[in-house]
């Protein structure tokens, strides 16, 4: 009995270390107040993005949760009122898989919202379908949808002084590409929507995510406004969305012990919104509340213009 103790306590002891230290992920470390200061959080009514509007709500901010699912992110405004004591949280429509819908925010929120002083572009998808727009959805909502509302909502944030955009792209994009000619034939950066197809086309987009923080952070070069992108960490409610059963079943424990909450894969998000001395690091990429090197596709100048210039003509910006 004392030799099976003696092993469970070292498992335990080494569970302790290895999650605390490895799965577990840094801490968000700034102390910064938030009130009189305005937050949009794309994706906040779930997950992450819930996570990062009730941390910004406890710090006082304004919160916009720009969401599809009314019901759902009416509910997420109630809850995170509730647990922050902040009544300056609120749910305005956004459909980012229609660029419609997107213009139709930036209206609503220009004519209602005085200022922007951080927009956090946090949700993502992967799975088949297109958008309303006919792009393949991974591309149209991580990537373009969120191109177009930075776009429409770039000179509020200029006016607020020091204000941010914060891109949530993930680790997978190291696997992704560009395959500009793949887009102009398919509207879309896979020409297929199997299992692997909607995988790779998620990979893309966060390639997408790096790629356009780069060149807008060229682009606001002498402004106040930075931005950057960064991996969340890997979060076991979103892995397991979109799985079967008996899949769910087998894989859950194993996230449960050593994958990261929306809690903890909210703080990186927050480090690049809140932490005090990065504005120099704009256009960069994060990691474990950490700035990180990205890949030589993530750091192409050429890439991001050219991504940048086809992204503006499928908005109609151009």
């Amino acid at each position: 009995m004392s030799v099976l103790l003696t092993i469970f306590a070292g498992g335990l002891v080494a569970y302790i270390l290895i999650y605390y230290n490895i799965f577990k992920g840094s801490r968000c470390r700034s102390t910064a107040v938030l009130k009189g200061k305005t937050a949009v959080v794309t994706g906040s009514n779930t997950g992450i993005g819930k996570a990062i509007a009730l941390e910004l709500a406890k710090r006082g901010a304004r919160v916009i949760l720009a969401c599809r699912n009314k019901q759902k992110a009416e509910a997420a405004a109630y809850d995170i009122r509730r647990a922050s004591g902040n009544n300056e949280v609120l749910y305005m429509h956004l459909d980012l898989s229609s660029l419609k819908s997107v213009r139709a925010f930036s209206e609503t929120f220009l004519k209602t919202e005085p200022r922007l002083d951080l927009l956090i572009n946090n949700a993502g998808m992967m799975g088949p379908g297109r958008t309303a727009d006919g792009f393949g959805m991974a591309f149209g909502v991580n990537h373009l949808g969120h191109f177009l509302l930075t776009l429409l909502l770039l000179d509020r944030l200029k006016q607020a002084g020091q204000s941010r955009v914060v891109n949530v792209s993930a680790l997978l994009y190291r696997l992704g590409s560009v395959d500009f000619s793949t887009l102009n034939t398919h509207k879309d950066l896979v020409n297929g929507q199997s299992t692997y197809h909607n995988f790779m086309a998620y990979c893309h987009s966060k390639l997408c995510n790096i790629l356009f923080t780069r060149e807008l952070a060229n682009r606001l070069e002498g402004t106040s406004v930075t931005c950057y992108s960064l991996h969340p960490g890997v979060i076991y409610t979103e892995l397991c969305r979109n799985m079967s059963l008996w899949q769910k079943l087998l894989m859950i424990p194993f996230a449960k012990l050593f994958f990261l909450d929306p809690e903890g894969g909210a703080q990186t998000t927050l480090h690049c919104a809140l932490q005090e001395g990065i504005e120099p690091l704009s256009g960069r990429y994060f990691s474990s509340c950490a700035l990180q090197e990205v890949s030589v596709k993530g750091r192409d100048d050429a890439l991001a213009r050219k991504l940048w210039e086809v992204s503006e003509r499928l908005c109609g910006l151009s």
